[in-house]
């Protein structure tokens, strides 16, 4: 059995009904999309996807400069008045 990770769940054809009012209804919260009493998909509010988005891109960011402080040992020094 799939969990579903939101407060708030409807199925697709309610959606289909009145969008609208279950945006309002759900108050930002993330809203359930059910297909046959099992989550399809999740509808958040812009702001929380690009949130979700700026801590990816941190991660992400973060694992390449650890990537490349273990490959420090490779690195050539170069002093500014060669460049």
């Amino acid at each position: 059995m799939q969990h579903v990770l939101a407060d708030f769940s409807v199925s697709i054809s309610e959606l289909k009904k009145n969008p609208s009012s279950l945006l309002s209804e759900a108050s930002g919260s993330p809203i359930a999309i059910l297909n046959h009493n099992k989550p399809t998909a999740y509808l958040i509010p812009a702001a929380t996807y690009e949130a979700i988005m700026e801590v990816v891109e941190d991660y992400e960011l973060g694992k390449l400069v650890e990537e490349r402080r273990a490959e420090l040992s490779d690195a050539v020094t170069v002093s500014l008045d060669d460049l």
